[in-house]
């Protein structure tokens, strides 16, 4: 927490409150519904609530913006996110029912207004969206078939719509078909060993 704090200093009083409060929320609902292994549910403002925000260090969403999080599992990184942008509206979907109760449940008891979360495959939504935002769920090729026909057209922001997708490791292979991908080291932002592989791609990407 001190180091979103840090990282954050802009933070509203309520922000604050619904950050700290994350980890009492997700402590309880994983010990009824195991949606975060047991050694992250310790490492959660790291591992999880940090790594979300992530995305936040390479673009700032803008007032009514739409993101949609796809395979969000417990809520990474659409929660934290929802927080730190409360004027930008974030769908956050996931095809395994139980973590999208646990999503809602903590949804519901932070007062958040700006996320809508449903169980869901991604290809079955039919909005369009600025960004599409995820940690991992696929390889980035089948990732694109998945959603390549849900980007708003026109850009709002500083970067142009697509994916921002959270990855560690090398991904030459898998981005070797995508020239127009920007990799961002989240090793530039945060001191933890754990970001040391870790980063943000930004994909721009046009409805076909």
């Amino acid at each position: 927490m001190e180091e979103i704090l840090k990282q954050f200093p802009n933070l509203t009083e309520n922000q604050i409150t619904q950050f700290r409060n994350l980890q009492s929320l997700y402590e309880d609902w994983n010990s009824k519904i195991n949606v975060i292994s047991r050694k992250d549910i310790d490492e959660l403002y790291t591992r999880h609530i940090l790594h979300s925000l992530g995305i936040a260090k390479i673009l700032a969403f803008k007032s009514g913006a739409k993101i949609m999080d796809v395979g969000t599992g417990g809520g990474f990184p659409a929660i934290p996110l929802a927080i730190l942008f409360p004027e930008s509206n974030f769908y956050a979907i996931d095809i395994i029912a139980k973590k999208i109760r646990v999503v809602n449940e903590v949804i519901k008891a932070l007062g958040l207004k700006n996320i809508k979360a449903e169980q869901k495959r991604a290809e079955l939504v039919t909005h369009d969206f600025d960004f599409i935002v995820s940690r991992a769920v696929t390889n980035m090729p089948d990732f694109v078939s998945w959603i390549k026909d849900k980007i708003k057209s026109k850009s709002n922001h500083e970067l142009q719509n697509g994916i921002l997708y959270l990855k560690g490791g090398d991904l030459s292979e898998e981005l070797k078909d995508f020239p127009k991908a920007t990799q961002y080291n989240l090793s530039d932002y945060f001191s933890d060993e754990f970001f040391e592989t870790k980063k943000v791609v930004h994909l721009p990407l046009k409805s076909q």
